[in-house]
């Protein structure tokens, strides 16, 4: 699991915005709600690459959460 003091520090390399820690389904994710982006987390690391982000659908449940 990240560590509150760097998820504290992340944010959306695409707006700089904030980013929030979703775990679904035994898997874990940043999402940014403003872009409807996922950002998947790896063996602890997040993957904060845009390319290999996850666009997620406007009636998302991630993004209501």
């Amino acid at each position: 699991m990240l560590d509150k003091h760097l998820l504290d520090l992340l944010v959306c390399p695409v707006c700089k915005g904030p980013l929030r820690l979703a775990q679904t389904e035994g898997r874990s994710e940043l999402v940014c709600r403003a872009d409807r982006i996922a950002y998947a987390i790896r063996d602890d690391i997040p993957v904060m690459l845009p390319e290999e982000a996850r666009t997620l659908a406007a009636d998302d449940p991630l993004l209501q959460r």
